[in-house]
């Protein structure tokens, strides 16, 4: 009996975990760019899927470890938009372990930089109900004065289209309109440093 392998699909129509490469072939195959790879067993499958792709397929743009200067007890966070506007998501992981804390999207009709914008806001506001004082890196100089001045420049139009990103964004200002907190909001020096593991890998 052929022993059961576990796909991983970091990129793809859908992305997720599938138990046979049909399942996985059909979210990949065609797909610009996709990022998958086979695990012997589903907790390593859990454990990868919730990590960036490049801990795991041979590019170096994540590096595996980190420079001494970043402070690993924090959130990396980043966002991928397939055009502008177009399908948006955003995310947060651990620094120091590249394990995802959150995920959001795809969202229909955004832009980057409001995923950007979105994922800061997320993560501070996740921080800040866990009680931790732990500081953010975004490599978006955009996204963190928009946060820093709350305060949202976007020229991408307020539609029917478009409300779902809008209505985030909106509650996103409200948030820190009425919300003060300790996290510093870093630069990730992705010239210094290579992308931060948060990168959606899709560039």
């Amino acid at each position: 009996m052929a022993k059961t392998k576990y796909y991983v699909v970091w990129v793809g129509r859908k992305p997720g975990i599938y138990r046979s490469w049909d399942e996985c072939a059909a979210q990949v195959n065609g797909f610009p760019g996709a990022k998958y790879k086979s695990f012997e067993n589903e907790k390593e499958a859990q454990a990868a899927f919730r990590q960036a792709w490049q801990q795991h397929i041979g590019s170096k743009a994540v590096p595996a470890s980190l420079p001494p200067e970043v402070i690993r007890d924090s959130l990396a966070v980043d966002a991928a938009c397939d055009g502008s506007p177009g399908n948006l998501e955003y995310r947060g992981v651990q620094t120091g372990t590249g394990a995802e804390v959150f995920r959001v999207g795809p969202l229909k009709n955004g832009t980057n930089n409001l995923g950007e914008f979105l994922a800061i806001a997320h993560a501070l506001a996740l921080l800040k109900q866990e009680g931790k004082t732990s500081p953010i890196y975004s490599d978006s100089r955009i996204a963190r004065n928009w946060v820093k001045e709350k305060t949202v420049r976007s020229k991408l139009p307020r539609t029917e289209q478009t409300a779902e990103v809008w209505r985030r964004v909106d509650r996103a200002l409200q948030w820190l309109e009425n919300n003060s907190y300790p996290n510093a909001i870093l630069e990730w020096k992705t010239d210094e440093w290579g992308e931060n593991r948060a990168d959606f890998g899709r560039k």
